[in-house]
């Protein structure tokens, strides 16, 4: 893709403001306020989106531009390097969610985890009330298929309403979404979550407020709650990457844990006190600090225990680190 321009820009901006309210679209924006992380440099452009139509009229909008676009949803599972992003940032909060058939919910991308449980259960209906304080939104649990207690978000998933970048959509089956641990077909096709149809049953809402409540219970237990943070950062090891130390369970924070790094500071940013695989900004770090204490914890793990951790964030933007992937 050839350099973005200003003069482009500018005049994506203007095709923008014509099709959105106008205070919806504003150039150089800072991300950090948009992250669970806090941190991230600038957009070039950045809009606010809240239908699946509005979404499909940018996606087009951009792509007769010329200029990239980067979706962000509820901004966890995502580190923005300081330098920002170029061309345009999808922000996409809010839309419907209905009631489609007896068993059937679907709810628009930019929903969020936790509205969606909310409305749920107060209809009865059972399902997705053990997803109870998840971070981010439907689209972004679809992308990264979303997991709790060994439970993966796809095993409630009936179908998925995709749309390429250049506005074509598409409804798939779950089998065709490729999902797997911390995966999703969208993560190489590039297309864009719009709409998911979830699977449900009735239910006592009594009930499912109680492991609603339970879940959230568990996750103040165990992660850290109160500080800026991403969710886990990397991935659980698999059978295959070789074997664990004795008395260590098949989890990435335990490994981090018994490699003495659980607690360890960089800068402004500190491996969780209270979970080895959450690390937290105290409010001054940067995203080269946070950066940098992924690298140092992969770098641990590997040299104590000989198992290399994969992460499960995804980096957005130019971090400069060369042979390192940029993210998604």
């Amino acid at each position: 893709m050839p350099p973005i321009t200003m003069h482009t820009l500018a005049s994506l901006r203007e095709r923008l403001v014509e099709h959105l309210d106008g205070r919806r679209v504003r150039a150089d924006v800072a991300l950090g306020p948009y992250t669970t992380f806090k941190v991230g440099g600038p957009a070039d452009l950045f809009v606010e989106l809240r239908s699946s139509a509005e979404m499909l009229a940018v996606l087009e909008l951009a792509r007769d531009a010329g200029v990239p676009v980067t979706m962000l949803g509820g901004g966890s599972n995502v580190l923005i390097s300081d330098a920002g992003l170029r061309g345009l940032v999808v922000r996409v909060h809010g839309g419907a969610i209905d009631l489609v058939k007896p068993n059937r919910v679907r709810a628009e991308a930019g929903v969020t985890i936790n509205g969606l449980v909310r409305w749920t259960i107060a209809r009865g209906l059972a399902g997705l009330e053990a997803w109870a304080g998840t971070p981010g939104t439907v689209g972004g649990a679809i992308h990264g298929n979303a997991h709790f207690q060994g439970r993966l978000m796809s095993e409630i998933v009936d179908s998925v309403l995709l749309a390429t970048r250049d506005g074509r959509t598409n409804e798939l089956p779950v089998g065709e979404m490729r999902f797997g641990y911390d995966t999703s077909r969208v993560q190489h096709t590039g297309e864009v979550v719009l709409a998911v149809t979830f699977k449900v049953e009735r239910g006592d809402p009594e009930v499912l407020r109680r492991v609603a409540r339970a879940s959230l219970t568990y996750r103040k237990r165990t992660q850290p709650l109160h500080m800026p943070s991403a969710g886990c950062i990397f991935q659980n090891p698999h059978p295959d990457d070789g074997p664990l130390p004795p008395g260590v369970p098949r989890s990435a924070g335990a490994l981090v844990d018994h490699a003495g790094l659980k607690g360890f500071h960089l800068g402004g940013a500190q491996v969780s006190a209270v979970h080895g695989n959450f690390f937290v900004s105290d409010g001054a770090a940067s995203a080269a600090d946070i950066r940098a204490l992924v690298e140092k914890c992969r770098d641990g793990v590997a040299a104590a225990t000989g198992i290399t951790l994969r992460e499960e964030i995804v980096y957005l933007g130019d971090f400069g680190i060369s042979g390192k992937s940029p993210g998604r």
